[in-house]
């Protein structure tokens, strides 16, 4: 899904720059871009992380796959049918009501994993109810097919990145990456404070509500604290140290890309309230390609590495593609900096970066889930 929805992005993005023939899809392309990234791409490796992680976190029994195996093949379909509707008129509506089919059974067992005991549960219900945010806006991309009314679109991609995308990595890296970092740097001390939590989370729901009702002048009021609070905890977790064994610095320098978007959102926000239009869509893409990209990345490769048996370390190949990325993140930056005559051109090769990047790391880690674990156990 990941290469697939970026396929399609740089297929239109040729065409803007006339090197390719246009498209007529269904759906607007950068409404396109925004339903298959938000609800296709991420949330898949959401649900796969949390229905490994969360159950640890509850101490849940292991879930057995016969519960979510029916949920992740009716989101699997689905979203292989509304990726084909977006050439096909009417495909995307039967596909969209799959993916609420799926995601429903997925949720249902997130909630009882989350509300099972009071073991730490703080993080694992914030998670829970930002994933119920994603599944309102598959909800309301659906009554944007239906009605072709833009509200609903623009309330879907809100909820999509600020309600559940964003509240969720967050979480997460708050409570996984300062114990990931206690087995690795000398004399770590974990923070974790509850405050920060809620700044960012809450703040990236304010984020939401301002911007769906249109008050973009307003925004820094909730984006100016979490970023200040973001960037604060990336320097307590300590990242130098971090970057001596590279898969952790993966994660420190993913987390690192939270503070710096919040910081563009604030700069971007103040800049309107004085009555100036400036960064375009720099702030959003240095939280989606840099945070949830980068994190995406090291998360993965990680939990591949462990679960099959394999050395937790980054061979250089991994930490190149890495590296790779994030000059991939500055590139789609900078595609909103340049005159527009450039802009349809440098956005092409950060797509084409991407699925570079990612391509190259597929064909590393991919195969890892076909074979049997390297130490011998299940797997």
């Amino acid at each position: 899904m990941l290469l697939v929805s970026f396929a399609l992005w740089a297929i239109e993005l040729g065409a803007r720059a006339g090197l390719l023939p246009a498209i007529g899809w269904v759906f607007p392309p950068g409404w396109m871009h925004a339903l298959l990234v938000t609800g296709g791409v991420f949330p898949l490796f959401m649900f796969g992380f949390l229905l490994t992680a969360m159950p640890r976190w509850q101490g849940y029994d292991e879930i057995a796959a016969g519960r979510w195996l029916w949920s992740w093949r009716l989101l699997a379909a689905g979203w292989a049918l509304v990726t084909v509707g977006m050439i096909a008129p009417g495909v995307a509506m039967a596909g969209l009501v799959l993916v609420l089919a799926g995601w429903g059974g997925m949720q249902r067992i997130l909630w009882q994993v989350a509300h099972h005991g009071d073991l730490e549960a703080l993080h694992a219900r914030v998670v829970c109810y930002a994933m119920i945010a994603g599944m309102v806006a598959v909800l309301a991309w659906l009554g944007f097919a239906l009605s072709g009314d833009p509200v609903w679109a623009r309330i879907a991609i809100e909820l999509a990145v600020f309600c559940s995308l964003l509240p969720v990595f967050f979480s997460v890296c708050h409570r996984m990456v300062p114990f990931f970092s206690s087995g690795v740097i000398p004399s770590y001390v974990m923070v974790r404070p509850l405050w920060v939590l809620v700044l960012v989370v809450g703040g990236s729901v304010m984020h939401a509500v301002f911007d769906v009702a249109g008050w973009l002048s307003l925004r820094w009021i909730a984006d100016a604290p979490a970023a200040v609070a973001a960037l604060w905890l990336s320097r307590q977790w300590r990242p130098v140290p971090a970057m001596k064994v590279p898969l952790l610095g993966m994660l420190h320098i993913g987390f690192l890309w939270l503070g710096i978007a919040l910081t563009l959102f604030a700069i971007q926000s103040a800049a309107s309230l004085l009555g100036y239009n400036m960064l375009g869509m720099a702030p959003l893409h240095a939280l989606g390609v840099g945070f949830f990209g980068s994190v995406l990345m090291a998360m993965v490769s990680r939990v591949t590495l462990g679960h099959s048996g394999r050395k937790l370390a980054a061979d250089r190949l991994t930490w190149g593609l890495f590296l790779g990325l994030e000059l991939v993140v500055v590139v789609r930056i900078t595609a909103e900096l340049v005159p527009a005559g450039w802009s349809a051109l440098v956005m092409l090769l950060a797509v084409l970066g991407w699925l570079g990047v990612f391509g190259a790391w597929a064909t590393r880690y991919l195969p890892i889930y076909w074979r049997p674990r390297s130490d011998g156990r299940p797997g």
